[in-house]
């Protein structure tokens, strides 16, 4: 297991590196940019954040992205080719392409991810920053998703067909059909001060007062501000797990093995977790890391916006829309590499599952 594991850590050099070549040629073709919107407030007379935090962002970018195809027409649109050309020099991108890349990745093996171009900040402190909370709700919801799931899921495929069956899944359906989101909106309206019930915070991780608490009071006071952006994702994301393992264990059930271990006498206990539960945990496991990467990274992100936490979902989504490109490809980095590690744990927990996968021997 221990070349295989080697071998993955290697393979994923290469494959890191083609995913940041083809997202960074991507972009280039991206209409728009930083100079465009500095330049667009300039024809407009507009003082607005753009032009505001623009201005105090001569730094070296040299590690980041593209040249603006808007401002090659710039000068036709009455603006000074020599203000232009400053802009660009200031940006970073009067430098060729294939040498920003260069810049980009070598600064990256040292993670140096360059300074955001709008908050004058490094793009490391910002992501160090907001991660916690990114992984505070990734974590935490994907624990009580599978904590729920997968024993809902055996007790369904068990009683398949009774009562139980039939009302668990009328609830699932409503979680699988409500996005989180408006779990969210919902869960603000009824306890966090909406319209009925004020029992929960709706900002940040912790209370202004929270130095002033001993150890177990910040630690609860650390969930209270957690409890309902959890809640939100975990309702939104244990119906699919909850099915995918109910038709798992039905699949397995009816095959020859488990009758064979039945006739030998075997409880059903000891046929259910003894033989059944290795096969079928197979798939579940193979989603494991999809799954914490979309709840880290894609369903957090309106979490964080609707309960006011600055992670890094809502990071990265903030940089596309500001065309903040050292935060975009810093939190894209991040998330590839973060995702390359979570395929490979999945890989070995398949061999913890079960012992007859050997992936070194392929």
């Amino acid at each position: 297991m221990g070349q295989y594991v080697l071998r993955r850590l290697l393979l994923m050099i290469p494959t890191l590196f083609g995913i940041m070549l083809i997202n960074f040629l991507i972009v280039q073709l991206a209409p728009g940019g930083p100079i465009d919107l500095i330049i667009e407030q300039m024809m407009s007379g507009s003082s607005g954040a753009l032009q505001t935090r623009g201005a105090g962002a001569a730094m070296d970018v040299g590690t980041t992205t593209m040249v603006d195809s808007g401002t090659r027409d710039a000068a036709s649109r009455g603006l000074d080719p020599e203000l232009i050309a400053e802009l660009e020099a200031q940006f970073g991108f009067d430098k060729p392409l294939h040498e920003r890349f260069g810049s980009m990745i070598g600064g990256y093996l040292t993670l140096d991810f360059g300074e955001s171009f709008y908050q004058d900040r490094p793009v490391i402190d910002l992501i160090v920053e907001r991660l916690p909370v990114s992984i505070s709700l990734g974590l935490w919801s994907m624990l009580l998703i599978y904590l729920i799931s997968i024993p809902l899921g055996i007790r369904k495929a068990v009683m398949d067909g009774t009562r139980f069956d039939a009302w668990t899944s009328a609830v699932i359906f409503v979680g699988y059909a409500v996005p989180s989101f408006l779990f969210a909106v919902f869960l603000i309206i009824m306890f966090a001060g909406g319209s009925y019930f004020d029992w929960f915070p709706l900002r940040g991780l912790q209370s202004d007062n929270a130095h002033e608490l001993s150890l177990l009071g910040r630690i609860g006071d650390y969930f209270w501000h957690l409890a309902l952006p959890i809640t939100s994702l975990t309702i939104g994301g244990f119906a699919t797990l909850t099915m995918l393992t109910k038709n798992s264990f039905l699949e397995e059930i009816s095959k020859q093995f488990v009758l064979t271990a039945r006739a030998k006498g075997l409880t059903e206990r000891r046929v259910l977790y003894g033989h059944v539960f290795r096969n079928a945990m197979l798939i579940v496991i193979a989603g494991f890391p999809a799954a914490l990467i979309g709840i880290l990274f894609t369903a957090s992100m309106l979490i964080e916006v609707i309960f006011s936490l600055d992670g890094i979902g809502l990071l990265g989504f903030e940089a596309i829309i500001s065309r903040d490109y050292p935060i975009m490809f810093g939190t894209l980095f991040i998330f590839t590499v973060i995702g390359l590690m979570l395929q490979l744990v999945g890989d070995v927990t398949y061999t913890l599952v079960d012992p007859r996968i050997d992936f070194e021997a392929r």
